[in-house]
């Protein structure tokens, strides 16, 4: 029997309320290599991201909840970028020795809770404890939801670029509680995006059901990952959805990620870019750059996809996709660049966040 130790105890309340891991594989197979938001072996999406106190959350700003609430979106949005829906997760918790015995507990419970609401299981991980610092670590891994995933390298010129929903909530967050923290309750939806985002984590997977058609008969979505395809089968040839990511480390480096990825020029429309209206206020009542937050504002989360079809095949689909914008154009070329509304064309370089 091990004794009676915190770390034991400690992984054992995460375990207890994990959901059970189901015995059943991928259902279409495929292998891909790194570069995109996940990697491919035999059918499993597999991708893993860090959360760093200090540099990801500050428990002075968050609950333990809402730090750990973004951890895992951060990670389901790779999952669902491709194509796909999580289904198994390892884990891995640095503790902060200078949390509380309340934070830690919350931590603990958040962990347990937010995966199993997903129907994530958790099937393994690795608990450590270091001064000053706490950090979260996932490696999640999914499932196709359809024949194919998505990569970044699938956009083509004449295709349209879709946003799905609205940009610049987390970096106005930020901005609020770096700048004005005394004024976080004005403006609580920005903050609790920053915090704790809410995304459609259903839309890559509504979008795998957009591009493959009807669902075969007697299999209900969403369970079409169930469905293998029958040997011989033809896809479709007419593509409705292009290349695909989430918005991560904000539009303007992920537009950059498109236009690398798949060797095309991505035009944008300064007037069709989707700014939160929230982000507007703010940016009215400080002077500030709206377009800075959306164009360079990173931690969004939701998708950025192209497609060659119309807006109007998305709607209907708000509860699980979100509100999609059309912002621009794919085109023949290299590079990405803006039309303002003045009349003349910007180009937009990468502005990514930087760890190093």
């Amino acid at each position: 029997m091990f004794p009676d130790l915190g770390e034991f105890r400690l992984v054992q309340k995460i375990l207890d309320g994990s959901v059970k891991m189901k015995e059943q594989g991928p259902a279409f197979r495929s292998w891909l290599n790194a570069g995109d938001d996940a990697a491919i072996f035999d059918g499993w999406l597999a991708t893993k991201d860090l959360s760093v106190e200090g540099t990801h959350f500050r428990m002075d700003w968050s609950s333990p909840e809402q730090a750990v609430e973004k951890h895992i979106v951060s990670n389901v949005s790779d999952i669902s970028a491709m194509g796909g829906r999580p289904r198994l997760a390892l884990f891995g918790l640095c503790v902060n020795k200078n949390w509380s015995a309340d934070v830690r507990e919350r931590v603990t419970r958040a962990v347990a809770d937010g995966f199993a609401r997903r129907g994530i299981a958790l099937i393994g991980g690795d608990t450590v404890a270091a001064d000053n610092v706490g950090m979260f670590s996932t490696t999640l891994l999914g499932v196709q939801a359809g024949p194919k995933p998505f990569l970044r390298s699938g956009a083509k010129p004449g295709d349209s670029i879709y946003v799905a929903g609205t940009l610049g909530k987390s970096a106005a967050g930020l901005w609020i509680l770096m700048n004005h923290p005394e004024l976080a309750a004005e403006y609580p939806d920005l903050v609790a995006y920053h915090l704790s985002p809410k995304i459609h984590e259903e839309a890559g997977a509504v979008l795998a059901e957009i591009e493959f058609g009807a669902v075969p008969a007697g299999v209900a979505f969403p369970d079409i990952e169930a469905c293998a395809v029958p040997a011989g089968a033809v896809l479709p040839e007419n593509r409705r959805i292009g290349a695909c990511m989430d918005i991560s480390d904000g539009l303007s480096s992920e537009l950059n990620h498109l236009s690398i990825s798949s060797q095309v020029k991505m035009v944008v429309e300064e007037s069709a870019i989707p700014v939160d209206e929230g982000v507007k206020a703010l940016c009215s009542r400080f002077g500030l750059n709206p377009l800075e937050f959306a164009l360079n504002g990173g931690e969004e989360y939701e998708l950025l996809f192209t497609s060659p079809e119309k807006n109007d095949i998305f709607q209907g689909k708000q509860s699980l996709l979100g509100n999609v914008y059309r912002v621009g154009q794919v085109q023949e070329g290299s590079g990405v660049f803006m039309h303002k509304i003045s009349g003349s064309e910007e180009n937009i370089l990468a502005q990514a966040w930087s760890h190093l």
